[in-house]
């Protein structure tokens, strides 16, 4: 029993490792010296880049686009999802079965395929790409992902807890919001933050139906042909820091509630 579990834990920081590899490169890479344009070999260490982050303007305008689209995209998503995840999870109505379908279809098809659609969809209705198309193709693939969170949150509730407050003269809304709320909260979250990772990375759907709108995967991938500016690393490293912090007071926010 002993060497299954050591192997095992030698297994979990093995695959651990595998999965921060790139993560590690590119911070790493942050504080490189590159003598041209390519920042692949360690030449040097330098904190210039920091200084300089935001020296190209069109990266810091696809930057802008992401992170507004992003944002938009937890928003937008989270109160559908949490909606829909709250109706899921404790109501039974017409269509709940074929709702739980298309969700998961949603989840499951390749982004390929669901590129291709929207962009057909907004084709035969007339509709400009650009922009807001982005940030309506985002909602529309990150709302499963929220519904899903928050319904299995809704599913482990202790309904005697919201009969209490009923019982001690609370109203719906006051039950809702004093109660329920508190307790979904985590999954609200989480769904929230999974939603900004999806929206802010994706690059698949976003080719398809962003128009002239540059967004960060966007410009990395045009920029590969002449050369990845070591900006880039430096804004990926703030990025991932600031999603690292946003997870670390989403844990440590649900173990005070707890």
């Amino acid at each position: 029993m002993r060497r299954r579990t050591d192997w095992g834990r030698w297994y979990t920081w093995a695959v651990l490792a595998w999965l921060f590899a790139p993560i590690a490169f590119m911070i790493v890479f942050s504080f490189n010296d590159p003598a041209g344009r390519h920042n692949i070999t360690w030449q040097g260490f330098t904190l210039r880049w920091y200084a300089d982050a935001f020296a190209y303007r069109d990266l810091n305008e696809a930057m802008y686009n992401s992170v507004t689209i992003a944002l938009l995209t937890m928003f937008v998503a989270g109160a559908l999802g949490t909606l829909l995840g709250l109706a899921l999870g404790r109501y039974d109505f017409r269509g709940k079965q074929l709702t739980n379908l298309v969700m998961f279809a949603a989840i499951s098809a390749p982004e390929v395929v669901l590129g291709a659609a929207l962009l057909s969809t907004f084709l035969m209705m007339n509709v400009t790409t650009g922009y807001w198309t982005t940030v309506i193709a985002h909602v529309m693939f990150c709302v499963s992902f929220v519904a899903i969170t928050v319904r299995a949150r809704v599913i482990t509730l202790d309904p005697s807890l919201e009969e209490a407050a009923r019982d001690l003269g609370a109203g719906s809304w006051t039950t809702f919001r004093l109660v329920t709320f508190p307790m979904l909260f985590p999954a609200i979250m989480a769904g929230g933050l999974l939603a900004f990772a999806l929206s802010i990375d994706d690059y698949i759907i976003t080719s398809f139906v962003s128009g002239d709108v540059t967004t960060f995967p966007l410009w990395i991938w045009g920029a590969t042909r002449v050369g990845i500016p070591p900006q880039v690393n430096v804004m990926g490293t703030l990025l991932f820091a600031v999603g690292l912090i946003m997870a670390v007071v989403n844990i440590v926010a649900a173990r005070r509630r707890a």
